[in-house]
């Protein structure tokens, strides 16, 4: 969500960006997300278990044990698991099955 201030010049009033959309959680966007899954409970789920994975992952690369897959994309520096698992679903990188 982009805030928007209006700026009275001259009689003309015009608008100018703020702040710019925030990133992390709404990053990708929650609705594209959605589109993923049968419910927003399936998508917690879903990103969870994943972020489990990358989060074990990341611990074992220390042991050379690699019982999990590690991140499909390209992680930012500092990245939490959550949200490498939410960029991988919004990709379609990952299968799942419900139930």
């Amino acid at each position: 969500m982009k805030v928007f201030v209006t700026q009275v010049s001259n009689d003309i009033a015009g608008t100018a960006a703020v702040f710019d959309q925030p990133v992390g959680i709404t990053d990708p966007p929650i609705d594209e997300l959605l589109d993923k899954v049968s419910s927003k409970y399936a998508l917690v789920i879903f990103a969870a278990k994943r972020a489990r994975q990358i989060n074990s992952y990341n611990q074992q690369v220390d042991e050379g044990v690699f019982e999990f897959v590690g991140p499909l994309v390209t992680p930012e520096p500092g990245e939490k698991p959550l949200s490498i698992a939410l960029r991988e679903i919004n990709r379609g990188m990952l299968d799942h099955e419900e139930g």
